[in-house]
């Protein structure tokens, strides 16, 4: 599917958000793996299985074209030799809309292959709001 290399696992994630932010197709399946096990969840939505449910998927969302920008925050990184998990933070912004979106918490998976590193996993979930005041509680008594 590409020739393109990525040497590190950030590196890979790099691509992954640049082609993300353009609403670059191609780009945006040069990072991921040509593997039928590779799996993609978007907010809200199903889980998708395999390279032609996934390149749908993000065909359906780049067909606005790039009207968004983003911002990755937070990142853990958990890397072995073969696999990194990284958990961030998606900050978006889309162009003429008043209000800010919600962040979005996402699960990236990478695995090491012939061809450098490869997206296998992508999961996005919102972020949970603001957490509520809690209620004083009233003392315990026990007896």
């Amino acid at each position: 599917m590409t020739s393109k290399i990525f040497p590190t696992a950030q590196d890979a994630e790099t691509a992954f958000y640049e082609a993300l932010e353009r609403a670059d197709l191609e780009a945006m399946m040069a990072v991921w793996a040509e593997d039928e096990e590779i799996v993609c969840v978007h907010p809200a939505g199903q889980r998708l299985t395999g390279p032609e449910q996934v390149r749908e998927s993000w065909r359906q969302i780049f067909s606005g074209g790039s009207n968004m920008r983003l911002q990755v925050a937070q990142q853990v990184a958990i890397a072995g030799m073969m696999v990194a998990v990284h958990s961030v933070h998606e900050i978006i912004t889309v162009s003429g809309e008043k209000r800010p979106r919600a962040p979005v918490v996402a699960t990236n998976v990478y695995l090491r292959t012939a061809a450098g590193w490869r997206m296998i996993v992508h999961h996005a979930s919102p972020a949970p709001g603001a957490p509520a005041a809690a209620a004083p509680e009233e003392p315990k008594i026990l007896h």
